[in-house]
């Protein structure tokens, strides 16, 4: 590209156009089409030439570095990886710079850390690290968002950078305000190379849209190695870090954690901890057995059925997918003949947690029919399948790890596919397979047509 010239970008999505439009044609918003003007960079290849080799070659072991909140370690596969670069989003005040900040001051007991900010001061950083307990530690910190004299000053003599945030930077080299598509681009391309040359980990917090998804272009989630979303209720104490890529270990792992008085504190079982306000055994209410990343998860599935004095029923959903509650609420009405239509739902995962397989399906229609009918379902009872359009109960994964999560907490009943294989491994646990959900409603007592 020619130095000095004009292009336009999406402020969104980052696609990119020759003209300027006033809608985007990738993602659809309006008025996100900005102008850029690109500096342009000389290449130099000179006689460079690549190092191959086969996939057959020995390969080395992952240098992994652990921290002191296990929780953090588990989400990212074991440990942090040197040289790695790893972007965490989430809401305004949710906690990502005091996660970041207490990481950093565990690791600075053994590694060089230096922790850069943009948008708050030094004398600011320093009274929440005191808050925190982590005054004494021997973290490098700076206030700067000039990207270039950021890593002019660093040299190769870091080990972990942490960068607060991404949008704050710039670089003088492109055209545009920082937290632009551009800049972000190019501070992100500097931020991975200097990572990747100089095997030091670097750590990006990133602002989120209105929508949930990190601010700034889409390839900034592709250029870098791990994607951590942060998440959690203002009203509630408990965080969730939910990894939703990661190129050395799972990227569906999740990781537990508690905001108190001295910081972000792990949560070691976290199916305790979303049972424990769980009252008497009362209408529509069920336990779940889930499987969050690599360990299972038993939470709290809650319904209400009220009468409906609207022509149009309401259907609210916390912490589960609307769709798939009317996709269940359809079942139940065409093969069980008992009718919603009448009723407003209300569905809830208590514990703030988010729900998105869809072994789910069984403790929902449970906890409807059991709302539905103010049948009682026992405390002892945990559930866990998936249901089908033609109202089959299906299979699910790892049956076995969430019988035994189910026994190891006390359970005495589970409920669970007859097309899984059973293994009972406690005594004293009575275990109950279904095939469709006209055993469900047999199973609760429910008289149907």
């Amino acid at each position: 590209m020619a130095k000095g010239e004009k292009k336009f970008y999406c402020s969104e999505c980052g696609a990119r156009y020759p003209k300027w439009l006033g809608k985007c044609e990738d993602c659809g918003q309006w008025n996100s089409i900005v102008e850029n003007i690109s500096a342009g960079e000389k290449s130099e290849t000179g006689n460079s030439r690549l190092n191959f080799k086969t996939l057959a070659a020995p390969q080395e072991r992952l240098d992994r570095k652990l921290s002191d909140i296990g929780e953090f370690d588990r989400v990212l596969g074991g440990g942090i990886v040197s040289g790695s670069v790893v972007l965490i989003g989430g809401d305004p005040g949710i906690g990502k710079s005091t996660l970041l900040l207490q990481i950093s001051a565990a690791l600075s007991q053994d590694y060089k850390c230096v922790y850069i900010s943009g948008e708050e001061s030094a004398e600011q950083i320093c009274m929440r690290a005191a808050r925190l307990g982590a005054g004494d530690s021997s973290v490098k910190l700076a206030c700067e968002t000039d990207i270039d004299i950021v890593l002019n000053s660093l040299g190769e003599d870091v080990d972990f950078l942490i960068i607060d945030s991404i949008q704050t930077l710039q670089s003088f080299s492109v055209d545009s305000i920082p937290g632009t598509v551009s800049q972000v681009r190019a501070c992100a391309y500097k931020l991975i190379n200097f990572a990747k040359t100089t095997n030091t980990t670097v750590f990006l917090i990133g602002h989120v849209t209105k929508d949930g998804a990190i601010a700034g272009p889409k390839i900034l989630e592709h250029m870098v190695d791990t994607v951590l979303y942060f998440e959690g209720e203002r009203g509630n104490s408990y965080r969730i870090l939910r990894s939703v890529k990661n190129r050395y270990g799972p990227c569906d792992e999740l990781g537990i954690f508690e905001m108190q008085q001295h910081g972000l504190v792990g949560v070691s079982n976290p199916s305790v901890l979303f049972l424990t306000q769980r009252s008497e055994s009362v209408p529509g209410s069920v336990v779940f057995s889930g499987i969050e990343g690599t360990r299972p998860i038993l939470v709290e599935v809650q319904a209400l059925v009220s009468k409906s004095y609207f022509s149009a029923p309401r259907r609210t959903v916390v912490g589960w997918d609307m769709n798939r509650l009317f996709t269940i609420l359809a079942v139940i009405e065409s093969k069980c003949k008992i009718s919603f239509s009448d009723r407003d739902v209300y569905l809830n995962i208590a514990g703030g947690l988010k729900i998105s397989e869809p072994a789910c399906d069984l403790a929902v229609a449970m906890s409807l029919l059991s709302a539905r009918s103010e049948t009682i379902i026992l405390n002892e009872t945990c559930v866990f399948g998936e249901i089908g359009l033609t109202g089959e109960v299906r299979s699910v994964s790892r049956c076995s790890e969430r019988i035994k999560e189910a026994e190891k907490l006390g359970f005495k009943r589970i409920i669970a596919p007859a097309s899984n294989t059973i293994v009972k491994s406690g005594d004293g646990v009575k275990i109950e397979t279904i095939e469709t959900i006209m055993n469900v409603v047999e199973l609760l007592g429910i008289a149907y047509k």
